[in-house]
């Protein structure tokens, strides 16, 4: 799955030449050209990273970097013409990951973001965590979030999920699902696959915009964004 990428830049031609960069180099991209829209995005749907300018109409790049840190867990970039040491340290101090002062050369920002997106799923795997769109799995602690929303999981319905997460974007039958999750020596039928998966399903995917766990006619299920 490409990663996606939020761009929030005001100027249109700006906007419009980052975007084909970007999605030039594999990117999903989406587009929001003020504050308002950019905190609507951002908390509607998962992003792999989030790219921010800082002079924007209604709510300015500082206050919707705060207010999506506050609540996500998702690199920013910060990417303005301000470059006044001041500014600097106010977005950083915002929650931004990285700021990038304009004019920059394409190759930089490229390479930052590979940076970030990289730094972004080592430190996730190096918690103890699995991280899938912006569902997070504590395997320690065995607590699951999505949007920071905790959400409670019995121990059958939490390895379920762990064992999905861990294959991610990978068709898993449900005689795998069986072996895997249920063990070797189970002898019921299969059928307890598809419940906990509506169960997983009530819990992980109904109260979301985005479903994470799909139906393979025939075959099983795919966690895939």
């Amino acid at each position: 799955m490409p990663h996606k990428i939020l761009l929030v830049e005001d100027d249109e031609a700006i906007a419009r030449f980052l975007s084909l960069e970007l999605e030039h180099e594999g990117y999903t991209v989406s587009l929001a050209g003020d504050g308002r829209k950019a905190l609507e995005l951002a908390e509607g749907d998962s992003w792999d990273l989030i790219l921010l300018d800082v002079m924007l109409p209604y709510l300015s790049g500082i206050e919707v970097c705060r207010r999506i840190k506050s609540r996500l867990a998702v690199p920013i970039i910060m990417v303005t013409a301000r470059d006044a040491v001041s500014d600097r340290v106010a977005g950083l101090d915002g929650g931004a990951d990285d700021y990038l002062t304009k004019p920059f050369a394409i190759e930089e920002l490229l390479a930052r973001i590979r940076v970030q997106l990289r730094r972004h799923e080592m430190g996730a795997k190096s918690q103890g965590t699995l991280q899938f769109q912006d569902l997070i799995i504590n395997q320690e602690t065995r607590e699951v979030h999505r949007r920071r929303e905790l959400i409670e999981l019995t121990k059958k319905e939490f390895d379920l999920l762990e064992f999905m997460a861990l294959n991610p974007n990978r068709v898993l039958t449900r005689e795998v699902i069986l072996e895997r999750v249920w063990g070797y020596d189970f002898t019921g039928d299969t059928n307890i696959v598809d419940v906990y998966v509506r169960y997983l399903r009530a819990k992980v995917d109904d109260p979301f915009n985005q479903k994470l766990i799909h139906t393979v006619r025939g075959v099983g299920y795919i966690l895939k964004g």
